[in-house]
């Protein structure tokens, strides 16, 4: 009964406290990574935003542009590389194996499972910024 009890209270500190953690792991991903083309604020007026072939899109306004609900998928798939980006022919090139899971092969478990949480918390990070 003990040992139920402190797994229980642990999944609740990992529940209280996780959200807020990778929300400040997904901001700074986001600072890091996408803020140059998409802009601080996810507006897609970043300073390098005028240098692309096509206008860097409002990241705010996705779960608008979808029936009000997040595409979280579609969002995962781009972060990994998996869907292409047109305005860049493809993946986007500044994440390089950051994001990458087609590398998984060559590095061990451990690093997997770090990008996976990488591109999930910066996944969230941009939900969280939702209009």
């Amino acid at each position: 009964m003990t040992g139920k009890f402190v797994s229980l209270i642990l999944v609740a500190g990992a529940l209280a406290f996780g959200p807020a953690q990778a929300d400040d792991a997904g901001r700074g991903l986001y600072a890091q990574y996408c803020s140059s083309c998409h802009g601080a604020e996810g507006k897609g007026d970043g300073p390098m935003a005028e240098y692309l072939t096509l206008k860097s899109p409002d990241l705010t306004t996705l779960s608008a542009r979808n029936e009000g609900k997040f595409p979280m998928l579609d969002v995962l798939h781009i972060i990994d590389g998996r869907t292409g980006v047109r305005a860049h022919g493809g993946p986007m090139p500044v994440f390089g194996a950051v994001f990458s899971t087609e590398h998984a092969a060559t590095i061990d478990y451990t690093e997997v499972l770090a990008t996976r949480g990488r591109i999930l918390s910066l996944a969230q990070y941009i939900e969280s910024i939702q209009g």
